[in-house]
């Protein structure tokens, strides 16, 4: 198994594929990646060299990926929220930061549904004090 940036890669992946394992690279930057270092999409990471992973370890370290860019995302955040702005708000009590709707979706933020409802009379009556 090869290991980049502290993230051990699949070794039956595809080259291009199995740099999207690392956090901040997607497709697009990955081709962009190996491209920059010589390497081809299509070669097995097990297949490969030391050298190859050396070309490929120094062109991700100059893109901001893992531990610094989670950090740097986080410090954004905390910067949102501390100078009260809107966004930072709307992080802080856990909704869509991004004009989404809320009344019928936003699931993935808010959560599974609480239902909020009346209560029926019977049931009411048993848990209110007895009037006199």
């Amino acid at each position: 198994m090869i290991r980049i940036s502290g993230v051990n890669l699949p070794d039956e992946k595809r080259v291009d594929i199995g740099l999207t394992y690392l956090f901040g690279i997607g497709r697009a930057n990955a081709k962009v990646v190996l491209k920059e270092a010589g390497v081809l999409e299509s070669t097995r990471i097990k297949d490969l060299t030391e050298e190859e992973v050396g070309k490929i370890q120094k062109v991700i370290d100059k893109i901001k990926v893992e531990g610094d860019l989670r950090q740097e995302i986080n410090q954004d955040i905390r910067r949102l929220e501390d100078n009260g702005s809107y966004r930072g708000l709307r992080h802080r009590r856990g909704l869509p930061a991004r004009g989404q709707r809320t009344k019928s979706n936003a699931r993935t933020k808010r959560g599974k549904r609480k239902t909020v409802g009346t209560v029926r009379k019977e049931a009411e009556a048993k848990t209110a004090p007895a009037k006199q």
